[in-house]
């Protein structure tokens, strides 16, 4: 079973950055899918981005260009780098990964960007 713990989110300028990371528990990190998803105020969640164990990356048009993905199997960790940010990137950030038989999901962490 694994347990998925994000943190790094925090307050940011319009066209700042800030680096999402998630830990995760369990041996299998390495195997899964991992993915990047957020969800404003009053809207549905929202697909970011995710990297296959094999490192092979996509990305939601919104995002490309932005936003990076990136994952660190010797450490259970995947990250978001998120640069050029907007206000309309303010949103509760989830990492999620593809397990089975049903998909496991973080706690979120909170990105606000502000003028």
């Amino acid at each position: 079973q694994v347990q998925l713990m994000e943190s790094g989110g925090g307050l940011v300028q319009p066209g700042g950055s800030l680096r999402l990371s998630c830990a995760a528990s369990g041996s299998i990190f390495s195997r899964v899918t991992m993915g990047w998803y957020r969800q404003a105020p009053g809207k549905q969640r929202e697909f970011l981005a995710h990297i296959t164990s094999g490192g092979s990356t996509n990305y939601a048009d919104s995002v490309k260009g932005r936003f990076t993905i990136s994952r660190d199997n010797a450490k259970n960790t995947v990250y978001l780098q998120m640069n050029s940010l907007k206000s309309e990137d303010t949103a509760v950030y989830y990492c999620k990964a593809e397990t089975l038989p049903w998909p496991t999901w973080g706690q979120g962490t909170q990105v606000t960007v502000y003028s």
